[in-house]
């Protein structure tokens, strides 16, 4: 082999190494005052796809309350809300070392954005404006960027009885079903989940005949999860601190509960609020996350009618997990401890579903969000 080979070969190698590296976590934080915040906007790192180990490589400042990231599917664009200010901002994403540039921000034309979500095309960021009781509808602009709010629409119902937490309209999550043709949204203020019609050429959303469901008085809906093959989609209740499954009914947009479970041991007597749901690969296991008990609870899924049966409780090794998620291999599940300012890694077993510590605690100020890219 000559001399030019072996460098080619070792720079093919080199390139190859760096691909598979390239792996990278947007961690977003609370900032401000109001929140009891320590957090000094986005965090940015490197994740060794072997180990789970991360590394920081980029610090994005001068921003308020960045409380919710979603990645592009082609991971050229971030996209972040603003706890308690009423724009988003969208960042390019260089996609070889994986740091942020502003690329502008826009109105979503209500207060609080809590979350947001990519309709299948890219071509909409829908926004859940809890304050104000309104899902947004914003055009994404050909370079990623966004514009103003073109189609809002208010959440009706009667406040649920909880006081403080249910004093009006509080949509909390966006969620496209598996099809794209519908947009489910659990608004914890009114004890419903609301389902609507998505048209992909205009953005629009219209109520489906049901409208939405009801769930469980007090209960509080926050976030939902679809099973990637069976029609069932579990929904998350914050305020009760249980998990609800329904069976999705796909070509009308209706859902119908199914099965509700406490997502804390029965041993448990203090305060709790359910934060996060995610689901494992191949959908084994439902992971949820408890802020005051300050665990992930660990359930089973029936691989016939996707309901669930309690596997455990595991420490989520700090106080208010506010925000789990799985890496993009699956294998580690990544714990954002907003008050211990802690980002704890986990490996999931795909048999069992336990998860077992590796022993990194990634330090990060009122971390509170992880959106990955790999």
């Amino acid at each position: 082999m000559t001399r030019r080979a072996l460098l080619s070969g070792a720079a093919a190698w080199a390139v190859a190494r760096a691909q598979a590296r390239a792996i990278f976590a947007y961690a977003g934080s609370y900032t401000t005052a109001q929140r009891y915040a320590r957090g000094d906007g986005i965090h940015v790192y490197e994740i060794e796809p072997q180990t789970g180990a991360w590394s920081h490589i980029q610090h994005v400042g001068n921003l308020v309350n960045p409380s919710f990231l979603v990645m592009g599917r082609d991971r050229r664009c971030l996209y972040s809300v603003h706890g308690d200010e009423g724009y988003a901002t969208a960042f390019s994403v260089d996609r070889a070392t994986g740091h942020l540039t502003v690329l502008n921000r826009a109105e979503t034309g209500g207060r609080n954005g809590v979350y947001q979500a990519l309709d299948p095309t890219g071509h909409f960021l829908l926004v859940a404006n809890y304050s104000t009781g309104t899902v947004a509808v914003m055009p994404v602009r050909p370079d990623g960027g966004l514009v103003d709010a073109v189609h809002q629409v208010a959440l009706p119902g009667q406040p649920g009885p909880h006081r403080v937490e249910q004093s009006a309209s509080h949509p909390h999550q966006i969620l496209f079903d598996p099809s794209g043709r519908y947009v489910v949204v659990p608004d914890k203020g009114l004890d419903r989940i609301f389902v609507f019609a998505f048209d992909s050429a205009t953005g629009k959303l219209t109520p489906t005949a049901q409208g939405s469901a009801v769930a469980r008085r007090g209960s509080g809906p926050r976030h939902a999860a679809f099973h990637p093959a069976l029609t069932i989609l579990w929904v998350l209740n914050e305020i009760a601190s249980t998990v609800t499954t329904y069976y999705w009914e796909a070509e009308r947009g209706h859902l119908r509960a199914a099965q509700i479970l406490p997502t804390l041991p029965s041993d448990y007597t203090g305060e709790n609020t359910a934060s996060e749901i995610v689901v494992s690969a191949g959908a084994k296991f439902v992971y949820c996350s408890n802020r005051g008990h300050d665990s992930i609870a660990t359930f089973s899924v029936d691989p016939a009618t996707g309901l669930l049966a309690p596997a455990g409780w595991t420490a989520s090794q700090g106080r208010t997990p506010r925000f789990i998620a799985f890496d993009p291999s699956h294998r580690f599940l990544c714990a954002a401890n907003e008050q211990s300012d802690t980002i704890v890694i986990f490996a999931a077993d795909p048999t069992t579903g336990r998860l077992t510590a590796t022993g990194q605690a990634v330090h990060n100020a009122s971390p509170v969000t992880i959106a990955f890219a790999g």
